[in-house]
């Protein structure tokens, strides 16, 4: 057990054990212009078999938590100052850095955001994909270089044998994240970060990677965090969803508790900005709702509640800042006024 203190109301927290479990982390970036909490106090789990949806808008820290997670924030200027990242017991934060390296794209891969910032770009593809089956599964030039053109077939590359002698700059947009994706899943891990997965691909190349994903999730019992602005995915991929907003989590609820049932007004913002299809004889497009103001400096965030000066609901108690409660079974929200 594990107990919070908030005024006189003292909150215990079941520790399970989870794949993954993520408690009080927190982490930043220091420049000349101060310190920015791109992570604070943020506690998250994963199961084996289970998607955890993870979204907000851009700069809200998703991706610096799956950063963190692999311990691969820049330094400088990033840190972690705080918190404990548990991966199948084993606290990631205290391994030595060699410990690491055989957890990264083994145990736990992670697909990038940005897939020329992530391929190198001298080398032909299939070396990057080969590395992988090299360095964690001792095959030989030959076999690792088979077993690249079977992942990126799976994938849905076409001619996967001449495309694999490819180099980065040679692919579209599209196929470079598809090789990201290929070099993810090569290893079967346990843990599956997915940073954007399906941004730069057409829907019918998305719908072919998320049911890639998803039968890996089923026959792997792969865990996957899921960061997206996407909700339309999140609805269809996750069995539950966290929302972040300015390095913390606002609200965590199963997927379906969380649509039907938003509770933290900035939730209610994200999913009334979704477009619908309006049926019937009325088919006059509507402005969609937008949420007022813009995201906070992480540097000089509003005292008490972040999302206060953008609230429409904010009263005087939300310029204390409020704790992570559980509302509902298994619905937790921070905010005062639910």
């Amino acid at each position: 057990m594990q107990a919070t203190q908030r005024g006189s109301k003292v909150l215990f927290l079941h520790m399970a054990h989870h794949l993954l479990e993520i408690r009080d982390l927190k982490t930043i970036f220091s420049s000349d212009e101060g310190v920015a909490e791109a992570v604070s106090d943020v506690d998250l789990h994963v199961d084996s078999g289970e998607t955890l949806g993870l979204v907000g808008e851009s700069g809200c820290g998703k991706s610096v938590t799956a950063l963190s997670i692999l311990r691969l924030v820049p330094s400088p200027p990033g840190r972690i100052v705080g918190g404990s990242i548990s991966f199948r017991g084993s606290d990631l934060l205290a391994l030595s850095e060699s410990d690491m390296r055989k957890i990264r794209g083994n145990d736990i891969s992670m697909i990038f955001q940005e897939p020329m910032t992530s391929l190198n770009p001298v080398l032909r593809v299939e070396e990057q994909i080969s590395e992988v089956f090299r360095l964690h599964r001792g095959l030989g030039k030959k076999d690792a270089r088979a077993a690249s053109v079977e992942m990126l077939r799976k994938v849905g590359i076409p001619s996967p044998e001449h495309r694999a002698r490819d180099y980065p700059h040679q692919m579209s947009g599209g196929m470079r994240q598809r090789v990201m994706i290929a070099m993810a899943l090569a290893c079967d891990p346990s843990l599956m970060l997915a940073d954007e997965p399906t941004t730069a691909l057409d829907v019918t190349i998305q719908a072919q990677i998320l049911d890639l994903m998803n039968r890996i999730k089923e026959n792997k019992g792969t865990g996957i965090i899921l960061i997206t602005h996407d909700l339309g995915i999140v609805a269809e991929m996750a069995d539950r969803v966290a929302v972040m907003y300015a390095g913390k989590i606002v609200e965590e609820a199963k997927v379906r508790d969380l649509y039907f049932s938003p509770q933290h007004p900035y939730t209610v913002g994200l999913l009334k900005s979704i477009p619908r299809i309006r049926k019937g004889r009325d088919k006059r497009v509507k402005r969609l709702p937008v949420i007022p103001g813009m995201v906070p400096d992480l540097r000089r965030l509003p005292i008490g509640c972040a999302f206060r000066e953008r609230c429409e609901e904010a009263r005087a108690i939300c310029q204390e800042p409020p704790e992570l409660e559980e509302k509902e079974p298994g619905h937790w929200v921070r905010c005062w006024l639910r």
